[in-house]
């Protein structure tokens, strides 16, 4: 064998470049499942499943190709071995580089080629197996991205302050999207405040839900395996319904733009019970596992403003969170990798709720939001930043139990973006590299963005008493805390001089009503 082709799980682009130059008469592919992806965090059953799922359908398109493909599977009780040829069983590789090691016994390649690693660890683990079994490994540039390293160290050198907004307004430029001789269309950059609206008392206007993608029988298999070998991990594969192929990735797009992005810019902020899907695209997964190219999805959307069938407002803030965020986390990543993850700016040192795992909680944002995420393993931003992320940064959990938390729960968690939009975003536990302050609020933000509190014994408006809101009482608990560095940031001067308005008698009252809460994590008093 020449080249042994080693294809990750979130590497399920045919295009990708490291399929350049194969020759199927010299060159193989090599793919795992491997136990380790789905333990080292508590991964839920729905994430796993869309995982190997994927993997598994994309090892299918492969050999439908003629190409050998060597195939390290799961099944309920161990791991097999398999090849074209048969399966040789019982093998006992619990990672990645373990099965890796594990091949070169049987393989014996003059060569590893491989994409970049989207996960830090990753990829230290396949260079230092390489380097153990002194071999040469070729990593090839992941051209998934419309970022480069190099393009965005380019961004990044000399900047006291990294913002998304400039960064994102580069990319518009040298993509061309949304933009007319240079400027941009309509105007401005952005049109964000536009795009805040919440429902009236009737709830969200009739809309059609995300089409359903019905397992086939690879998809069934896995979900046996999940559910026998990952019993114990959180989820619910019942109504397990996404995309896990490319045509069906495409098809997915299709049903979003035509459907739901005409609405996505006024609603992509709001919360309503009962209502996972809403006008989201649910593609964030397919992406994620690259079946979906960014580029085919930002120009699906830009046509579908230029034809007249979306406003300008939703189309730019649909095309913001992929050519904007979801590359300028990447960039972030990479950039500040290993360190990042163990930063902790604002010193929380709370462990996580027990109820983040089971969603049994009084509080019903916090009910609803977890409920559906570990049934279904997902939740819209808005639920992530301002509900489950919101409630962690205030009660002051430990950022890297809440980073841990989010790449188990959501089906589209990979770590490269999952680590800045929770450690940075959500939690500020980086200082204000990710964003520019801490993203805090009572629980008159989630009333006015849901129907949560009218179903909820908490009252948004009360900090203090048997009747107050949790998240009220932990929003200045988290002021009265962290005063003296939150004077020091411009964005937050009103939230500080609301702060001052409290006298000594109500605020500690407030601490010791926070503290009741973080001494009972597991209930609400």
């Amino acid at each position: 064998m020449r080249n042994l082709i080693l294809i990750l799980g979130d590497q399920l682009n045919e295009d990708s470049a490291a399929f350049d130059g194969f020759d199927p008469n010299f060159d193989a592919i090599w793919m795992a499942e491997v136990t380790h992806e789905s333990t080292k965090v508590w991964s839920s059953k729905p994430r796993t499943a869309v995982f190997l799922s994927a993997m598994r359908h994309f090892r299918e398109v492969l050999r439908s190709r003629g190409w050998n493909v060597f195939y390290h599977e799961l099944n309920a009780t161990g791991g097999e071995w398999c090849a074209d040829s048969g399966r040789l069983k019982s093998s006992s590789a619990e990672t990645f580089t373990a099965a890796l090691a594990e091949s070169m016994q049987r393989l014996r390649p003059e060569k590893w080629i491989i994409v970049e690693p989207g996960e830090w660890a990753v990829r230290e683990e396949i260079q230092a197996t390489a380097y153990s079994h002194a071999i040469n490994l070729e990593v090839r540039e992941d051209r998934h991205f419309l970022c480069s390293h190099a393009q965005f160290a380019a961004h990044a050198e000399g900047r006291k302050q990294m913002r998304m907004e400039f960064f994102y307004r580069e990319m518009r430029l040298r993509h061309d999207v949304l933009m007319d001789k240079g400027k941009p269309v309509g105007g401005a950059w952005n049109f964000d405040s536009e795009n805040r609206k919440s429902f009236d008392k009737h709830g969200p206007p009739l809309h059609i839900p995300p089409r359903r993608f019905e397992p086939d029988t690879i998809t069934r298999e896995v979900i046996v395996m999940v559910n026998e070998r990952f019993a114990s991990h959180p989820g619910d594969l019942t109504a397990f319904d996404w995309p896990v192929t490319q045509a069906d990735a495409a098809l997915a797009l299709e049903d979003f733009i035509t459907h739901r992005l005409s609405e996505f810019g006024d609603w992509q902020d709001a919360m309503w019970t009962s209502e996972p899907w809403l006008f989201h695209s649910r593609l964030s997964a397919a992406m994620n596992l690259k079946l979906l190219d960014p580029r085919h999805v930002i120009a699906a959307a830009e046509t579908a403003w230029k034809e007249g069938r979306a406003p300008l407002a939703g189309v730019e803030g649909f095309i913001r969170q992929i050519l904007g965020w979801r590359e300028y986390v990447r960039g972030i990543y990479w950039q500040n990798m290993p360190g990042y993850v163990e930063l902790n700016a604002l010193g929380a040192d709370q462990p996580l709720p027990a109820f983040y795992w089971t969603g049994e909680t009084d509080m019903a944002c916090l009910r609803d939001a977890l409920g559906q995420t570990l049934r279904l393993g997902h939740a819209h931003h808005i639920q992530r930043l301002m509900v489950t992320g919101l409630y962690a940064l205030m009660f002051g959990v430990r950022p890297r139990e809440v980073h841990e938390w989010y790449l188990a729960v959501y089906v589209d968690a990979v770590e490269w973006v999952e680590l800045p939009n929770t450690l940075g975003m959500s939690q500020h536990a980086d200082g204000g590299l990710m964003a520019s302050k801490p993203y805090i609020a009572t629980g008159k933000y989630i009333q006015r963005m849901s129907n949560y509190c009218s179903g909820c014994r908490f009252d948004p408006a009360e900090s203090t008493g048997p009747t107050a809101c949790p998240f009220t009482t932990l929003y200045w608990d988290f002021l009265l805390q962290h005063e003296p560095a939150m004077r020091k940031n411009q964005r937050m001067a009103m939230q500080v001089r609301n702060l001052g308005r409290l006298d000594e008698i109500k605020r500690e009252a407030i601490r010791a009503q926070a503290a009741a809460l973080r001494s009972h994590p597991t209930s609400v008093v």
